[in-house]
């Protein structure tokens, strides 16, 4: 395997790890996309986790080469795309393009349109580093008091499994999330309690604090439905609901062997 990555970031680095030793892999950042055409020539695999701009930067500079290429070709994409449901479910066939990232949507669809394409639509991302325990411990973990608003979320290694799983599997959009969307507030009450620490009290989502990007974050509604990837992929997450991945990584981190985390990790910040 000759695996070509544009964008080496945080999920990006976890396949890395993961397929040591098995694969040549070829990460490309933003200022080091000049001349890659052989690169993508090359390539048996080719995997993009850059959001986009205006367009697509990754389709915009070697779309034509990709297209041409025949490599397996995915996408890491963001369940952001099906925009506010009232938290009703979502598949992969729900419309698209509704919500705040319009150009997400739009680069959804362009690579979809590739020939042979995966696009795996994520929802909210934890893992080492980057979790409600890392924020809790930050005292940057508000519990904000929206009733009846809930999240799906996917832990990192999880969109490792779904991605090497893609390999095997039919080109399409698949979204890897976990079984339980569950409200923010439930998941730092459970974290704390894990932690050992007190449980913060309810606040507006006006006197949060929170960042315009992750206001807008909160400001959308909706559960994602696995079904498909477990079909067709075979995939299971093995983080199945918050409460296994947040003792997962209770179990293997400390506060001395971490980081703060952004105050909101979206998929947008793979």
């Amino acid at each position: 395997m000759r695996l070509l990555i544009f964008g080496p970031g945080y999920t990006a680095m976890r396949l890395v790890a993961r397929l040591a030793g098995r694969a040549e892999i070829a990460t490309v950042a933003r200022e080091t996309f000049a001349d890659r055409a052989g690169d993508i020539a090359r390539a048996t695999h080719i995997l993009s986790t850059v959001p986009p701009g205006e367009d697509d930067p990754v389709l915009a500079t070697y779309g034509n080469e990709i297209a041409a290429s025949r490599a397996w070709i995915g996408y890491l994409s963001s369940t952001g795309v099906y925009g506010d449901t009232g938290g009703a479910w979502v598949d992969e066939t729900a419309p698209m393009g509704t919500g705040r990232r319009i150009a997400r949507a739009r680069a959804d669809a362009a690579w979809l349109a590739l020939a042979g394409a995966h696009v795996f639509r994520l929802p909210g991302i934890y893992g080492p580093g980057r979790s409600p325990l890392d924020r809790i411990r930050a005292g940057a973990a508000p519990r904000i008091d929206l009733p009846g608003q809930v999240f799906s979320r996917i832990h990192v290694d999880d969109i490792v499994e779904g991605v090497i799983a893609g390999f095997a599997g039919p080109p399409g959009a698949y979204n890897l999330a976990d079984d339980r969307p569950a409200p923010q507030s439930d998941v730092i009450a459970y974290g704390c309690a894990l932690l050992g620490l007190p449980v913060p009290p309810m606040v507006p989502l006006e006197q949060a604090g929170l960042s315009p990007q992750a206001r807008a974050f909160h400001a959308e509604n909706r559960r994602v439905a696995n079904g498909k990837a477990k079909r067709v992929l075979g995939w299971r997450p093995r983080h199945a609901d918050y409460r296994l991945g947040l003792r997962a990584l209770s179990a293997t981190t400390s506060p001395a062997s971490t980081s703060p985390a952004p105050p909101s990790a979206s998929a947008d910040q793979r």
